[in-house]
């Protein structure tokens, strides 16, 4: 009994902007820094690898002093949008109803609802009553993946049944007015709004590339490196400088060991599918695998586009390569990194 990944879709919300039209609203925001602090972020926004991002609100209502309460009746109410979109269309692509699913994850850090997503989801599709939930929270860009391993250990302990994976971040509802560390300049410059929805089935009339193997990677007395401070004003970036260089420390031990174990090495790797955490991260990946003649173009391609929509992101870099219909017996390496500070891998064959 194999567990396999039959569609993947995404859903954007409205509101959206070049790069180059985010600057202007930077001189707004920066009024009264002086001049150099105000060249430097901007220069950070220029080079940040990502020319477009997508927003549930305008860049007015981003660069304003909302409160948090205003912002996070904001992500509730769009959240529940797009988290219906994502999913829909994913039915659709799987030919399914949403009466077929037997189970639904829902991930999300940048905003807090209660119920979760999934229960809001559950009564507009009209779901079964006995459909198993699971709101996976709190553990950032990584639980996209995380949420994939989640669905295939219940499929694998559940033959015949089918699941799908929610993902809906917004990011920009967590921006901080007055807060000017590198940390809330590095975040507002590199993330992005945006869902995505995977389907998963341990039906054995269902095609797609099976999830062969997935682990976990956990770094040691590393908690204060990536995550989110609770504050009065909302969620508050944590972001360590050091990010790009402890992972590039541990990369060897991430992905080696966790190949070598399913019998291949990284040059047996046909697809890389990888979160696009930010520029400097990928310039890592690069440097390390570039000389192996791999490439994580449609990572690269994903942050330009959209920015880093945190758990959704490699879910968008996943579609991409599911769109181009690998050959059967190709293999794709899922990778993502988030608070804790851990590593999300999957491995995949078609």
């Amino acid at each position: 009994m194999s567990v396999k990944i039959i569609s993947v879709s995404k859903a954007l919300p409205e509101f959206t902007r070049n790069t180059d039209q985010i600057i202007p609203f930077l001189d707004t925001w920066l009024s009264g820094q002086e001049d150099r602090f105000v060249r430097k972020v901007k220069k950070i926004f220029e080079n940040a690898g990502v020319d477009r991002r997508y927003s549930i609100m305008s860049p007015e209502e981003v660069f304003s002093d909302l409160s948090f309460e205003e912002r996070n009746d904001i992500y509730i109410r769009e959240s529940i949008k797009l988290g219906r979109q994502c999913l829909t269309a994913a039915l659709e692509k799987a030919s399914w109803k949403s009466q077929d699913l037997d189970y639904i994850i829902t991930v999300s850090c940048t905003g807090i609802m209660i119920p979760s997503l999934d229960a809001y989801l559950i009564n507009a599709l009209g779901m079964r009553r006995d459909i198993v939930r699971l709101p996976v929270t709190e553990m950032g860009c990584a639980a996209g993946v995380s949420g994939i391993l989640y669905a295939k250990n219940f499929l694998k302990a559940n033959p015949g049944k089918r699941a799908a994976v929610v993902a809906v971040e917004s990011p920009t509802a967590t921006f901080q007015l007055n807060d000017f560390s590198m940390a809330n300049i590095v975040s507002a410059a590199i993330f992005g709004d945006g869902a995505a929805c995977v389907l998963l089935s341990s039906h054995a009339d269902d095609d797609g590339p099976e999830v062969v193997d997935e682990e976990m990677y956990h770094f040691d007395n590393a908690e204060q490196m990536m995550g989110f401070k609770l504050t009065n004003t909302g969620l508050q970036m944590v972001l360590d400088v050091a990010v790009p260089d402890t992972i590039a420390q541990h990369f060897p031990d991430i992905i080696h060991p966790f190949l070598k174990k399913n019998g291949m090495g990284i040059g047996a790797v046909d697809h890389l599918i990888f979160h696009p955490g930010g520029k400097k991260i990928i310039q890592v990946v690069e440097a390390l695998f570039g000389g192996l003649g791999k490439n994580i173009d449609d990572t690269k391609e994903v942050l330009r586009l959209y920015g880093n929509m945190s758990s959704a992101t490699v879910l968008y870099v996943l579609e991409r390569i599911m769109d181009t219909q690998p050959s059967p017996g190709e293999t794709g390496l899922m990778l993502s990194f988030g608070p804790g500070f851990t590593a999300q891998r999957i491995l995949l064959r078609w």
